[in-house]
């Protein structure tokens, strides 16, 4: 019998993995079941077991601490919670939460009047679940019918089923392993979805006749490159079905009429690599958002009888990247950034010259548009936030340029603005380029450290292009109540400051990405914000290489790491082509089968072969059983080799959802702990009593 309160040794068996005349050793690359997506190999199992067990021995004694940090926490949540109702069609939709409620319910009621109408109940259908989240819900175009797709084990191979809400009753239809949004088609008679692959990749889109067996489904689109995943989405006018294709480099789109879903698809342009494209319809003219001519994207419109010449509406710039749009019957919308903060801009058509900015109150903050289904609109819903304001949901008059305050997210513990502050900084990366540092605490916390040098923690994410808004979340003030600061740095690697500032962290950039983070921890102890081993950093998925990559580097400057399912093994994860996203991932890391370059930049910065003999900060892992991400194996072959070769006593834990995926734990309340498990980690480890 294992003893749980002794960290468990993984047993080293040797792999030698040779590409482009190198050779690489992974010790641990049996603790990858060779029966994936299926894991049931004894050993592997049981070391993910007497993980969990070590995990929960040694935060036994945080017991009464998560339990505090979970009240509070929860306390900042309004329990009994529901969404600003928005209508569309003959009726009007909302979700909510019950007091306690782990999971939304679904309502709706006319427009011209009536009850309201309870269509998805997720707490019955959540029932005796140890996971559960819905994918997508599409109401048909008539209203009678309700597609919605649920996943219960966390592996993202969703089961589509269709509501029929005159009866009440679920029809037979039920389809499997779809893992896309679903687009109701000819009349409300046809339901068009993607289905995943034993890769789970999505390179078939599928048309399913109402009232036929599923197996019978027509297949509208094929995906024949490796790494292109398709998906099927709906004009804003709701005339054309688009599939739309690509990976993170490069797009493809083709459209049909939304009445002939299985009819021949017609090309908006054909794929180029390096091109992106999105489009939608308006009576004859296509809109497209590209990057085809500038980095920062343009806008450009061509005619139905000739997709692919398109002509500049909207011109990139080196000032403001635009980041998508919106179509709507009498104007269109424009998202974009402008140094680093949102913009929403409304436009018209018929005076290309008229633009108006929708004005926000702060000077840091995030917005954006939020559900606006109809195309007839004259007013829009709009999400607002900042790090001291809670979400605020607006209604923007276009016609007024007012904004109408809808709801403003409720703390019912009680939240005074008055008592924080925000700043905004640049810290100088090594190679010179200023990098944006979020910065948010108390006002008194000089006080409680007059000489400077208090507890920090620190985030970011930095990949894929994708942003750190500067946002708003009760869980953060968990740290800053308790005298610490919260930082969010802007890596290169996102795409805060513009596109380029995305490409300046990937491929043979990527280390851009973790100079930046350890540059800018360096900058705000020289800033005097905190101190040398009394910073905590946190990240997840790509975020979570980045704390695996930042920690080999400067482990000196942390006091306490925690990594979400962590992308730790790049090199091998991007060798084997049959794991889902590989071959989409190329595009951001390299591929290192084909080019020996790839393979050596990969394996110069991966986490896991470049773990040292060396002092490294307490840690805290976790996994999901059921990544389809990140799989299991990752963090699990990490911590062993952590284990192996770090030189400190220093507490290293991984927890592994045996239930879950990517995301952790389901459920309102469910995910709380683990954030509540998180906090008290730090707090534990950085020696903050309160």
């Amino acid at each position: 019998m294992s003893d749980s309160t002794r960290a468990p040794v993984a047993a080293k068996r040797p792999v030698v993995l040779s590409h482009h005349g190198l050779s690489v050793t992974d010790d641990y690359a049996w603790l990858r079941d060779p029966g994936y997506p299926e894991v049931t190999d004894k050993e592997v199992l049981d070391h993910l077991k007497a993980e969990n067990a070590f995990f929960e021995a040694q935060m036994g004694g945080q017991k009464d601490r998560v339990e505090a940090l979970f009240k509070e926490m929860r306390a900042r949540i309004k329990e009994d919670d529901s969404s600003v109702p928005q209508k569309d069609g003959d009726w009007v939709y909302w979700s909510e939460f019950e007091q306690g409620g782990e999971y939304r319910k679904f309502y709706r009621r006319p427009v011209a009047g009536g009850e309201a109408q309870l269509f998805l109940d997720g707490p019955a259908l959540a029932e005796g679940l140890e996971y559960f989240s819905f994918g997508d819900i599409s109401v048909s175009e008539s209203g009678r019918y309700i597609a919605y797709s649920t996943d219960t084990n966390g592996s993202e191979r969703y089961v589509v089923q269709v509501l029929d809400t005159e009866t009440g009753k679920l029809l037979p239809d039920r389809i499997e392993g779809v893992n896309t949004g679903l687009v109701w088609a000819a009349d409300d008679t046809v339901l068009v979805y993607g289905r995943a692959n034993e890769q789970w990749r999505v390179d078939r889109i599928f048309a399913h006749t109402m009232g036929s067996d599923p197996a019978g489904d027509v297949e509208i689109y094929h995906e024949e490159q490796l790494g292109f995943t398709a998906h099927p989405e709906l004009s804003s006018n709701r005339e054309w079905l688009v599939i739309a294709t690509g990976d993170h480099e490069t797009s493809e789109v083709m459209f049909t009429p939304i009445g002939d879903p299985m009819g021949p698809l017609r090309m908006v342009r054909p794929r180029k690599t390096g091109v992106e494209y999105a489009a939608d319809f308006r009576d004859d003219t296509l809109y497209i958002w590209t990057n085809d001519e500038h980095v920062n994207f343009r806008l450009a419109t061509a005619p139905l009888g000739d997709p692919g010449e398109w002509t500049t509406l909207v011109a990139g710039s080196d000032d403001f990247y635009l980041t998508g749009f919106d179509l709507f019957r009498d104007f269109y919308v424009i998202e974009g950034r402008l140094d680093g903060l949102d913009q929403v801009q409304v436009r018209y058509y018929d005076d290309p010259a008229r633009v108006e900015a929708v004005d926000f109150p702060e000077a840091s903050y995030s917005a954006g548009l939020g559900d606006n289904p109809e195309w007839a609109m004259d007013t829009l819903r709009i999400g607002y936030q900042s790090p001291i304001t809670p979400g605020t949901v607006y209604d923007y008059h276009v016609a007024s340029r007012e904004l109408e305050v809808r709801k403003v997210q409720e703390i019912p513990s009680g939240f005074d603005p008055s008592l924080y502050e925000v700043e905004r900084l640049n810290i100088a990366a090594r190679d010179g380029t200023m990098v944006p540092v979020t910065l948010v605490q108390r006002k008194d916390r000089a006080q409680r450290y007059p000489e400077g040098g208090g507890p920090l923690h620190l985030y970011a994410y930095g990949a894929y292009g994708l942003a750190v808004p500067p946002g708003f979340s009760t869980t953060r003030f968990s740290f800053i109540d308790r005298g610490m600061a919260y930082a969010i740095a802007h890596i290169r690697g996102g795409d805060d400051l513009g596109r380029n500032w995305y490409l300046a962290g990937k491929l043979a950039a990527r280390e851009n990405t973790f100079n930046d983070f350890v540059d800018v921890a360096r900058g705000l102890v020289e800033l005097g914000h905190t101190a040398p081993g009394k910073i905590s950093a946190s990240g997840g998925s790509a975020g979570g290489e980045l704390m695996g990559a930042v920690i080999n580097q400067a482990p000196e400057l942390f006091g306490a790491i925690v990594a979400h399912v962590p992308f730790v093994d790049v090199l091998n994860t991007m060798l084997d082509e049959t794991l889902p996203l590989t071959p989409g991932e190329w595009p951001e890391w390299g591929n290192p089968i084909e080019s020996k370059e790839a393979f050596e930049l990969i394996l110069g910065y991966s986490p896991y072969e470049n773990v040292t003999a060396q002092a490294y900060p307490p840690m805290l892992v976790t996994a999901g059983l059921n990544d389809p991400r990140v799989t299991y194996w990752e963090p699990a072959k990490w911590v062993a080799r952590l284990r192996e070769l770090k030189t400190d006593d220093n507490l290293l834990l991984l927890k592994t959802n045996m239930g879950a995926g990517h995301g952790g734990k389901s459920g309102r309340f469910e995910g709380l702990k683990e954030t509540a498990e998180e906090v008290a980690f730090i707090l534990w480890q950085l020696g903050i009593e309160e």
